[in-house]
């Protein structure tokens, strides 16, 4: 199990606005126990694991888990077979055992021999959304300032590159 994240959803700050796919997100989160984490390994994702193996159908890859924590305990809201955003953006970069190493180990088998590493570093981000998203947006906006970013990562998502400038072509721009 890798570590969690928590992501926001809500288009605006102050948890204000529109349910969206995901504003910003933060690892590692506090609040979340190893016990919990335990616990969901155990109750969220080995069934489905054992339940997929039993009708013949071994799985092999990432196994997403959005969940909400309640006073009752996790809730899962969606299984996804792929790195979730912008929580896999807060994640990764904590990572320090060679992705490409992990990927191959899951497709050969041999995952429980490879010790996986991680920083205790935080990492957080913040999405940049076209201004409307999650309803209509306007596209082609030009995007400036990139260029100056340090010390930070910038995950492209909704951009595209047009007569030679990156402009807006999605509601979740990108997330820095």
């Amino acid at each position: 199990v890798m570590p969690v994240a928590r992501d926001h959803k809500r288009a605006l700050n102050n948890d204000k606005g529109l349910n969206t796919g995901g504003m910003g997100a933060f690892s590692p989160v506090p609040d979340v126990t190893p016990e919990q984490l335990n616990e969901i390994a155990r109750t969220v994702i080995q069934p489905v694991i054992d339940g997929m193996k039993a009708r013949g159908i071994p799985y092999k890859g990432v196994l997403y888990a959005g969940l909400m924590l309640t006073p009752d305990g996790a809730r899962t809201l969606e299984y996804n077979c792929r790195f979730g955003d912008p929580e896999t953006q807060v994640i990764l970069p904590r990572l320090q055992t060679d992705l490409a190493r992990i990927m191959l180990a899951c497709i050969e088998g041999t995952l429980d021999q490879i010790d996986l590493e991680w920083s205790d570093d935080a990492c957080a981000t913040v999405v940049v959304a076209s201004p409307g998203y999650p309803a209509s947006y306007p596209k082609g906006l030009a995007i400036s300032g990139l260029d100056a970013v340090q010390d930070a990562m910038v995950f492209h998502a909704g951009t595209a590159y047009k007569d030679g400038q990156i402009v807006t072509s999605g509601g979740r721009v990108m997330a820095v």
